[in-house]
């Protein structure tokens, strides 16, 4: 999923978002794993609010998204802080993940990896983070939980009303699959001028994504609440996960590990 039109809107959308506690959290958590420098993806960048308080933050951070649309708000926001010539940006689909070396760490928030399945897509990209991860390396992600999508979201719309548009969204849950099906349609109100995307977000049992991840050579350190960083309940509509890589590639080979 990539977004076009919506990229424009994608802040105002997500103005509710905290990102100085997000922040705190994931640089908190790299930190307490020993990664308090170094190459550091943040898979799926967006606009780069995150992206760029890891820059300053002292990261050789690389920005990847799909949307080409996002990496040009990124690189104005970029441009504004001085930052432009600190962070390296790739349009690149996390499924075809092609880095120049290894990184430290690797980030992914605001349900990235949500919107990736079905199944088969997740365990990709899983793949392709844990190829390019050194032994040690912190991967950190966040997933919107089924009881979110069966609870919260199902049937619910949002409007956004930006400075020249109007963004209408709308949430249809199926429950056979599990995933939420997502519509947005954007009015220009000058011109009258609409636009439509259309994507899915997923969800999955726990179990199976921390199964995906030892499968990759991962071990998940830790599983917070998404929105307070605390203790997973029943009904946190979002896990955060840390991960910690076990082995280098070389190793796997070595050892004969099995992909």
């Amino acid at each position: 999923m990539a977004y076009n039109e919506f990229a424009y809107f994608y802040d105002e959308f997500n103005s509710a978002a905290d990102y100085d506690a997000l922040f705190r959290y994931i640089h908190q958590e790299l930190t307490d794993h020993g990664v308090q420098d170094g190459i550091l993806a943040d898979l799926g960048c967006g606009t780069g609010d995150l992206t760029l308080m890891l820059t300053q933050a002292g990261y050789d951070v690389i920005g990847i998204d799909r949307s080409e649309e996002m990496l040009s708000v990124l690189r104005e926001k970029a441009d504004e802080l001085g930052l432009t010539g600190q962070l390296l940006l790739l349009r690149q689909d996390l499924l075809e993940l092609d880095l120049y070396g290894t990184i430290r760490a690797a980030v992914s928030t605001f349900d990235t990896f949500s919107h990736i399945g079905p199944l088969d897509r997740f365990e990709q990209a899983i793949r392709k983070a844990a190829y390019f991860m050194e032994k040690g390396g912190v991967f950190l992600f966040d997933l919107n939980t089924p009881y979110k999508h069966q609870h919260i979201l199902a049937g619910q719309t949002f409007d956004i009303e930006a400075e020249d548009a109007l963004c209408h969204w709308t949430n249809e849950y199926d429950a056979v699959t599990g995933r939420i099906g997502i519509s947005i349609q954007i009015t220009y109100q000058d011109t009258g001028e609409q636009f439509q995307e259309a994507f899915y977000e997923y969800s999955y049992p726990l179990e199976t994504v921390q199964a995906l991840l030892e499968q990759y050579g991962f071990a998940v350190a830790r599983v917070a609440d998404g929105e307070d960083f605390g203790p997973v309940r029943p009904d946190s509509p979002r896990w955060i996960i840390t991960a910690i890589k076990q082995y280098t590639q070389e190793e796997k080979a070595n050892n004969g590990t099995k992909p």
